[in-house]
């Protein structure tokens, strides 16, 4: 064999060695590997949930589906007495949203009465996306279209259902999903 044989083997070998790693990880991974800041700007580790059902929506607080919120609150009240997280991840992906947590949470707090978890703006689409939305895309093929689509993750952390813009949060067949992971 030529040098320039032996390279290519060993380039060849170095990226089958790296996809293995990397795609063994990225198996290894769930929601609970992530983390975000808060909308009152702390840092929410998502691995203080571990063993919980989490349901994640991106919200905007200036969208067609921002009355959504209402029902969100809704669905956090009716499984207020289970270990459902419900977590809203803000987002101006759409340009959709304010740009200051003050103004965010004057909708959410006031018209809304929100009282789950809300995080800082964050962005869930393209290049500089937040993590936590590469991961989704790159382990389970889903990715926001528009503001206010819905995630579900069991007790293990995996992603096992989502929902367009238009289901809106308490509807029975998110109902039911839910239930299943409970």
């Amino acid at each position: 064999m030529n040098n320039n044989s032996m390279k290519i083997i060993r380039l060849i070998t170095f990226l089958l060695v790296f996809l293995h790693i990397n795609t063994g990880y990225a198996k290894n991974m769930n929601i609970y590997n992530f983390s975000f800041e808060d909308i009152d700007g702390n840092l929410v580790n998502l691995d203080k949930f571990k063993g919980k059902p989490i349901f994640m929506v991106n919200t905007a607080s200036r969208c067609g589906f921002t009355p959504q919120y209402e029902n969100l609150q809704n669905l956090f009240i009716s499984f207020k007495d289970t270990d459902l997280t419900i977590l809203a991840i803000t987002s101006n992906s759409f340009n959709q949203e304010y740009s200051s947590n003050e103004e965010i949470k004057k909708i959410c707090l006031v018209n809304y009465d929100v009282g789950f978890v809300t995080s800082s703006p964050i962005n869930v689409r393209g290049d500089d996306s937040h993590q936590i939305f590469n991961w989704i895309k790159n382990e389970y093929g889903k990715e926001p279209k528009w503001n206010f689509y819905k995630y579900l993750f069991d007790r293990n952390g995996k992603l096992t259902s989502s929902w367009s813009s238009m289901t809106k949060p308490d509807h029975s067949k998110i109902l039911k999903e839910i239930n299943k992971v409970l």
